[in-house]
């Protein structure tokens, strides 16, 4: 199926890290131009530029998502050397691998992560939205097509990681109010998000390590496997495909092997019987 894709130009933010070159991959694979943004991590994601032949159809940019100036001028490098950016994905995240409850964590933590999770998106958004609005929307009617990358901490909450699932938690508010206002400013945009769950990166890749980490994670998923970068890529390219996702906006869709918010496999540890005597009064 043509996801009428090609020849449209993809902002992609955190390129530089594993579900970032995940979707660097898969938007090339459709014939996109790539407007990929790096910080910690840019001279990588140049190296990697230059290994995968992209030269011709990738700019890379060096853009603290924090900074909307940064954002702003990224966005403008993109227009002048593509005219037009046509779809955003705001994936620029980072998650303190530290375990700390919130009397323990610092107030430097909370508001770093807050900074780079939530308010790097928002600049993110801003900074697209701006462009939009400057170049107009397409001509064939194909909306412009804005998808943050949330996770499911922000929907169940993650122990000892108060400020990434509250930053996380903030995008909900994001999307449901962008979807509107990106509306206004071209008629067939939409804003959605992909929230993925626990997924094999880099950035995850020393928690996973830890002994019985896996084993905790998957018993909460009927599907007991992790997730993969090319699994949320994936998602992706359909919220931001025309073909797919004409008219779906304002949505979150988990991509987390069916995770609940309940331990589904494994032995209880509580005493049944005791409940049961309590239910019946004993």
């Amino acid at each position: 199926m043509d996801l009428l894709l090609a020849d449209k130009t993809v902002l992609i933010t955190g390129a530089s890290g594993g579900i970032g070159r995940a979707l660097a991959r898969a938007f090339a694979a459709e014939g996109c131009n790539l407007l990929l943004t790096g910080h910690s991590q840019f001279g990588g994601l140049q190296s990697w530029l230059k290994e995968q032949a992209l030269a011709d159809r990738a700019l890379a940019c060096s853009a603290d998502v924090t900074d909307l100036a940064q954002m702003r001028a990224a966005v403008a490098a993109g227009r002048e050397r593509f005219e037009r950016v046509d779809i955003c994905v705001a994936n620029a995240g980072k998650w303190p691998p530290p375990n700390e409850r919130l009397d323990e964590m610092s107030p430097q933590r909370f508001e770093d992560t807050l900074r780079v999770n939530l308010l790097g998106s928002v600049w993110t958004a801003k900074a697209f939205m701006e462009s939009l609005a400057a170049t107009g929307p397409r001509a064939d009617g194909h909306g412009a097509a804005l998808t943050f990358i949330g996770s499911t901490a922000g929907k169940f909450g993650e122990p000892g990681h108060a400020d990434y699932a509250t930053s996380k938690a903030g995008l909900y508010g994001l999307v449901r109010t962008l979807k509107t206002d990106i509306a206004r400013v071209d008629p067939f945009g939409r804003v959605n998000m992909v929230e993925p769950g626990w997924t094999v990166t880099e950035m995850a890749r020393p928690a996973l390590e830890q002994a019985g980490v896996i084993q905790r994670i998957v018993r909460t998923m009927p599907m007991r496997q992790l997730a993969r970068a090319e699994d949320i890529a994936r998602t992706v390219l359909a919220l931001s495909s025309p073909a797919i996702s004409r008219h779906t906006s304002g949505e979150v869709i988990t991509v987390a092997g069916g995770m609940d918010g309940r331990t589904l496999w494994g032995e209880p540890d509580i005493d049944e019987d005791a409940i049961r005597r309590r239910v019946k009064g004993q």
